[in-house]
């Protein structure tokens, strides 16, 4: 609700601060006093393009900024929290600077911000009849919101979004499983393929080393044999060989040690000696025994070492890691078994839950059906005392349809909601938004309220051409009307009927004076005798003849709250 609006700088206003209250806030005064240069200054807080032209005539700018209370609840407060902006006391204080310069500044809370930004917020606070950019009606998702609060199917929609959400989800879960459930065929063909090869290779931990040291002895092995057979030689029992001649050696070494005791710990040394190169000679024996140079053998020992140097590129670059790659990919084998298992689950969980969202999407489309009936119904016979006896109205409830143009189910449901009137006999059905008339549109947008003060959100209403083209007892019905919502709202409207202005709860004159030879616009609040002036102007144009003051008290008594 908006409480205080101060206007600097603007247009004819220089500085003027205004107090409104809850209910129904009448402003009057004579043509060109300066009541539409106030409903823009409200425009500029709730959104509307700056404009360096209403700037006061030699100032750099113009400030407007006003003082709103939300209370609890409101959707403008989940607004506010989402953009961590915090009010104080429920409330919060919007300030719009326009400048000469065309850089004008928005802030909330002392927060800078953007007209996107300030037009969103006050989309749940305002809504301004006359001017359609800032008519929360027009917008058809308010609409459809609407038609949900008056049959009662709020929390159903937001449970059917939550699921319709949850449901994407799952979908393209499940979408990115198939893409990975071809990918991991391929990748399982490619891991079985590896396993085969790894198997059949038949690796051992130390084989390559194993390998590289026989295939330096395949290399070598004339000259291994050489060696050998020069070594066996030297040591073995022929006449000359190192065992023989020991073999003497040791003879002669006993009999010597026997003869002479101290000579005992040679003669065992000399034995040590003899068995030492009698090992030698035995070991060089069995190790070539063990070396096979039969012909093919160093091309086999090639071809496994080249094998291994295969595997060791693709899969590790050890026979370990080779090895424990292998293990790897076993155990991802095993684990992609379980894939399919999870894909089908999958669709399962998402038919079933398509088969609720349908469900419950059928369910809010039935009473959407049923309340929007009922709505249209109510809302014709409002249009009747408004002037408009003949004007049909309806609240469309079709299916919603995709890009194929195909029916199809959305986050808010199968339905598409849009109110739409044929203000005079004979017009077909249009849009509200194409309503050409703006003392029509109000008209009809007041009627839409009336039915609707209950279920719709907004907290302040502003009315700026709502009494253009009526009088007599269209009008009496149109501040019957106002005055009923103002129970409930608070209402802002300009007028120039004593009918509609009768019914305020305050009344606000707005006064065109000349100050040290400039114009200004003033305000201020009536009661009393200047309010039987007032209305007494507004009836006939005349502030003293008596006819004219007996009619406006009578009036004022009638229907003064």
């Amino acid at each position: 609700m908006l409480e205080e609006l101060t206007i600097k700088n603007y247009a004819l206003i220089e500085d003027l601060v205004i107090n409104f209250d809850p209910g129904l806030n009448i402003l009057s005064g004579e043509t060109g006093a300066g009541k539409s240069i106030v409903i823009g200054a409200i425009g500029l807080i709730i959104g509307s393009k700056g404009d360096a032209s209403s700037i006061r005539s030699g100032c750099s700018e113009s400030n407007v900024s006003c003082v709103i209370k939300i209370p609890k609840g409101n959707e403008a407060v989940d607004w506010l929290e989402e953009h961590e902006i915090e009010p104080e006391d429920e409330r919060i204080i919007i300030r719009r600077v326009v400048r000469q310069s065309g850089r004008g500044s928005i802030f909330i809370q002392s927060v800078p911000s953007s007209r996107k930004n300030l037009e969103e917020l006050s989309s749940y606070i305002f809504d301004m009849h006359g001017q359609h950019s800032h008519q929360s009606l027009l917008n058809i998702e308010n609409q459809r919101k609407l038609v949900d609060r008056y049959a009662g199917v709020e929390e159903d929609v937001y449970k059917l979004k939550n699921n319709f959400l949850k449901l994407s989800e799952l979908k393209a879960d499940l979408e990115n499983m198939k893409k990975t459930e071809s990918d991991l065929i391929m990748e399982r063909e490619l891991l079985v393929k590896s396993i085969d090869e790894i198997d059949k290779a038949n690796l051992n931990l130390d084989e390559e080393s194993d390998l590289v040291k026989e295939r330096t002895i395949l290399l070598q092995h004339d000259k291994l044999i050489e060696y050998l057979a020069i070594c066996r030689n030297a040591l073995s029992e022929h006449p000359s060989g190192a065992l023989a001649v020991l073999r003497t050696g040791r003879a002669a070494m006993d009999d010597l040690s026997n003869t002479v005791g101290s000579l005992k710990p040679l003669s065992i040394r000399l034995d040590n000696a003899f068995y030492e190169i009698e090992d030698v000679f035995e070991s060089l024996g069995q190790f070539q025994d063990t070396i096979d140079f039969t012909p093919g053998k160093l091309e086999e020992c090639e071809d496994r070492l080249q094998l291994i140097h295969i595997l060791q590129k693709k899969y590790g670059s050890t026979i370990k890691e080779i090895l424990e790659y292998k293990d790897q990919a076993d155990n991802k084998i095993i684990s992609m078994e379980t894939f399919e298992g999870d894909r089908i689950r999958q669709e399962e969980a998402i038919l079933t839950l398509e088969k609720q969202v349908i469900q419950n999407a059928g369910g809010i489309s039935k009473k959407r059906i049923e309340f929007g009936k009922k709505l249209e119904d109510k809302i014709k016979t409002n249009l009747v005392p408004m002037g408009m006896p003949k004007a049909v109205f309806k609240v469309e409830v079709s299916l919603r349809e995709n890009n194929a143009g195909k029916p199809s189910c959305g986050p808010t449901g199968l339905d598409k909601i849009e109110y739409l009137i044929s203000p005079n006999e004979g017009e077909p059905l249009k849009p509200l938004k194409n309503i050409a008339s703006g003392g029509e549109l109000s008209r009809i947008m007041l009627s839409i309220k009336s039915v609707l003060a209950e279920s719709d959100s907004v907290l302040s209403l502003i009315f700026d051409e709502i009494d253009t083209g009526i009088g007599g007892e269209v009008a009496l019905s149109v501040g019957d009307h106002l005055a009923e919502i103002g129970k409930r709202r608070q209402i802002l409207c300009i007028t120039h009927l004593a009918s509609i202005a009768v019914h305020a709860d305050r009344h606000i004159k707005v006064e065109k004076n000349v100050v040290d030879g400039r114009t200004v616009t003033t305000i201020k609040t009536i009661n009393e005798v200047d309010r039987v002036s007032e209305i007494a102007r507004m009836l006939s144009g005349d502030i003293s003849g008596m006819a004219s003051l007996d009619h406006a008290q009578e009036l004022l008594d009638k229907y003064s709250s």
